[in-house]
């Protein structure tokens, strides 16, 4: 039985961690299955995951083949049955879109061939420029309904619970990202007819004909206004199209799960990836969020899973992953975890150009962040890679193959496709054994945080439709997509730098409790609902406290003057200075602020500030643009200028809001990343992410007092570690302390990952540890000092007996 509960992943009533790895059994041949699982079992995984695409397995209509009668590599069931045999358990990913660089993105040749009204139009009624088509079309559903009776039986007989090892279900893939990353909404008739229906379902009469100056009853002249919207209701439409859509790709998922359900899938959790990164940054990713999240919390037994394509994780961008694992959560229904459905891994070097190259440490980093904010599945994509075969029947486009990305596919992934390892695949397997060595206590584990939470507003992100003729839209896009970066890269950066452990709260569309959230870092734009607004005053005056960076709201949404919120914090907007060519807006600090250096800056909003306390002013005014204010119970600190990510001013302005930083070190070159989880047992593990290329000296401390007895620790450049605080193994062993990280347990003995040159590792139990030249033993007041004789950066290993 697999249970979604407590933001655990339970198999039989157990809490577990699914760490997984893609592999096409489609791209391999027969006799390379087994290799590729004992590569993927020797680096610590417990799961395969896999698209199974109906392009491969229904090339023509009718003509199916999912047990390899034509081709042997298309034996589906054999794959998941040699998978359940190797003790892994497996995903399946179905489709009927899989993307993995297929031709048309998965989709038969066949169904656009048989049903050319799917082909979606756009802005301006131009033709899209992708392979999407509209999910809801009566005749697609028809035929993806074929295709999951199909396939759907197969996977029911195989499911976990039934005797197999199939423990998810995944729901099509990267649903609404094609029309997003072209800016493309599907506007066909049939879309723009149901999208009218909502819109009289959401508004009264009086209402429509003053948001919009067309008949909704002409589809003609409603179609031909909606595809070329005027600008006297642009920002409206942007708004109504993103809720409607939303909604759509809820109903397509919901569909989708019923056609599951109708063949045979039930118990197991259906799955719904989310995309956005980009670049190497997660900027964008929220978008995803954004137009998915209605689609995963309509109803239990949903797990949404990320999409990770991050590169090096550095100081550039790791607070872009822990502030999107945060947003995830936000929105997530109580009892769903975190997971990852494309964990990307290996060498980055995509186009065979060596161009682009990670660092080994990309996926341990990224792992070791993912496992420390609750991710409880967590699939390597890809894997390994293989081989497009050619179809058997010529599409004429140049190689005739299942995708367009050459004969070979995914020479990127840590298992080449001729099965060779690279040099990113040991640090992924050590990463992975560590991880499994501890599974039993990470998969019940939290994190722990301090007293602030980061706050999330679906709609900032609601910005993947925008008409390219329209100012309106462009500037409220634009508005909230430069507000969401300067939160992240400044207020986000320098909080993790200080030492701040935060989840993220959906200030939208959640209830918002000063005595579950004290404070709110809230990245703001010029343009907020009236709602939000106004639940975040009165969130204040019942005594919660806000941090808000970037700029106070003067318009809701669709850009109608909207300022309850400066009014809750009794000041006067007065405009606003930027910096220009000649014009080098700089800042002084003012208040407990000062004193600090003059800064430049390139924005910044100015106010009256009333009865607030100034804290920043544009240098040759004295116009105020930063200040704290309070209002009712509770107080603002309000950044409305672009800033540099100052640590000590963002401590200081938490500190002074009631939210200290509890778990910090004293290393004075940054560049640590740090959290702690925990169970109900009391058990703890310390993150360490040394993002820098050189090593670091540092101690820690909780709430002001020295933890592993006040040593000093060494982290090793682009290294991490996972160290345990009271942690109990098997044998009646505890480990109370240790510098080094677990790497196995058994009845009678410990391996650790050494990490300093001399390890100190302090166990609780009335065993006897039995002596070794490894280390020495040094023991009283009931504990077993373990003091290790070898160096870690020449034998990283140490096996402690016990008897």
């Amino acid at each position: 039985m697999i249970e979604i509960r407590n933001k655990q992943i339970r198999i039989d009533g157990k809490p577990v961690l699914i760490m997984a790895g893609e592999v096409h059994y489609f791209r391999l041949e027969k006799r390379d299955w087994q290799d590729r699982l004992d590569k993927l079992k020797a680096a610590g995984m417990n799961a395969v995951a896999s698209y199974i695409p109906w392009l491969c397995h229904e090339p023509q209509e009718g003509a199916l083949d999912l047990d390899g009668t034509v081709r042997s590599e298309l034996d589906v069931g054999g794959f998941i049955d040699l998978c359940r045999e190797n003790g892994l358990y497996f995903i399946a990913r179905p489709g009927p879109f899989i993307m993995a660089e297929m031709k048309n993105e998965g989709i038969p040749y066949w169904v656009c061939e048989k049903h050319p009204e799917l082909a979606p139009v756009t802005w301006d009624g131009r033709p899209v420029s992708t392979s999407t088509i509209d999910y809801m079309a009566p005749s697609f559903l028809e035929q993806t309904r074929k295709w999951y009776a199909a396939v759907m039986p197969l996977l029911a007989a195989r499911l976990h619970g039934r005797g197999g090892n199939v423990i998810g279900v995944q729901l099509d893939n990267e649903i609404g990202m094609l029309s997003w990353v072209s800016n493309s909404p599907d506007l066909t008739d049939g879309v723009l007819d149901d999208f009218a229906g909502w819109l009289k379902r959401e508004y009264d009469a009086e209402t429509l004909e003053r948001r919009y100056p067309f008949s909704l009853a002409r589809p003609e002249g409603r179609n031909l206004a909606i595809r070329k919207p005027q600008e006297s209701y642009a920002a409206e439409l942007r708004c109504d199209l993103g809720y409607y859509m939303r909604g759509r790709f809820a109903r397509y998922v919901a569909e989708l799960r019923r056609y599951a359900e109708e063949f045979g899938v039930t118990g197991v959790p259906f799955l719904v990836n989310i995309h956005g990164t980009g670049h190497g940054r997660g900027l964008t990713y929220p978008i995803g969020i954004s137009q998915l999240y209605e689609a995963y919390t309509q109803a239990p037994g949903y797990l949404s899973g990320s999409d990770l394509y991050f590169g090096d994780l550095t100081m550039d961008n790791f607070q872009d992953l822990y502030i999107i694992n945060g947003f995830m959560d936000a929105v997530h229904l109580p009892d769903q975890p975190l997971a990852s459905l494309e964990f990307n891994c290996g060498d980055g070097n995509f186009g065979e150009t060596y161009g682009g190259r990670t660092d080994p440490s990309a996926i341990d980093f990224k792992t070791r962040m993912c496992i420390a904010q609750g991710n409880r599945l967590i699939n390597f994509y890809l894997f390994c890679g293989g081989r497009n075969y050619r179809l058997d029947w010529s599409p004429g486009d140049g190689n005739d193959r299942i995708a367009f990305t050459g004969e070979r596919h995914g020479f990127a992934a840590p298992v080449d496709p001729e099965g060779r390892l690279n040099y990113t695949y040991p640090r992924m397997a050590r990463v992975n054994r560590t991880v499994m060595a501890a599974a039993d206590k990470l998969a019940a584990m939290e994190e722990e945080r301090d007293a602030v939470a980061f706050a999330f507003i679906p709609d900032y992100y609601m910005t993947e439709y925008s008409y390219p003729g329209s100012e309106r839209m462009r500037r409220i896009a634009g508005n909230l997509e430069a507000n969401r970066v300067g939160a992240w890269e400044i207020m986000g950066r320098a909080m993790l730098l200080a030492g701040y452990r935060f989840g993220a709260v959906d200030v939208q569309n959640r209830p918002l409790d000063p005595q579950e959230t004290p404070v709110i870092a809230l990245p703001s734009a010029a343009y907020m609902h009236e709602r939000v607004q106004r639940k975040l005053a009165d969130y204040m005056r019942a005594g919660g406290n806000i941090l808000l960076y970037g700029e106070v709201p003067l318009y809701d949404m669709e850009g109608r003057p909207c300022s309850l919120l400066a009014e809750a914090l009794g000041v006067r907007p007065l405009g606003s200075r930027s910096g220009g060519e000649r014009y080098y807006l700089s800042l002084c600090a003012d208040g407990w602020a000062a004193p600090r250096p003059e800064v430049r800056s390139h924005y910044a909003q100015l106010f009256d500030a009333g009865d607030a306390v100034p804290l920043m002013r544009v240098y040759g005014t004295d116009e105020v643009c930063a200040f704290e204010a309070s209002a009712g119970r509770g107080k603002a600190i309000v950044f409305a200028h672009a800033y540099r990510c100052d640590i000590a001013l963002f401590r200081t302005a938490l500190e002074r809001l009631g939210a200290p930083a509890s778990l910090v070190h004293d290393c004075p070159d940054h560049g640590i990343f740090m959290t702690s989880t925990a169970n109900r047992e009391g058990e703890r593990f310390i993150h360490l992410l040394n993002l820098d290329g050189f090593d670091k000296q540092f101690c820690l401390y909780e709430r002001g007092t020295k933890l592993l007895d006040g040593r000093r620790i060494e982290l090793a450049a682009k290294e991490g570690v996972m160290l345990p605080l009271n942690v109990a193994c098997r044998g009646g062993v505890k480990v109370v302390h240790a510098t080094a990280e677990i790497a196995r347990m058994s009845a009678d003995s410990l391996t650790f990952r050494l990490t300093q040159a001399e390890d100190v590792i302090v166990l609780e139990t009335a065993r006897t540890v039995i002596s070794d030249a490894d280390y020495i033993v040094e023991s009283g007041g009931g504990m077993q000092r373990i003091v290790s004789r070898k160096n870690a950066k020449a034998d990283d290993r140490l096996t402690v007996h016990f008897r």
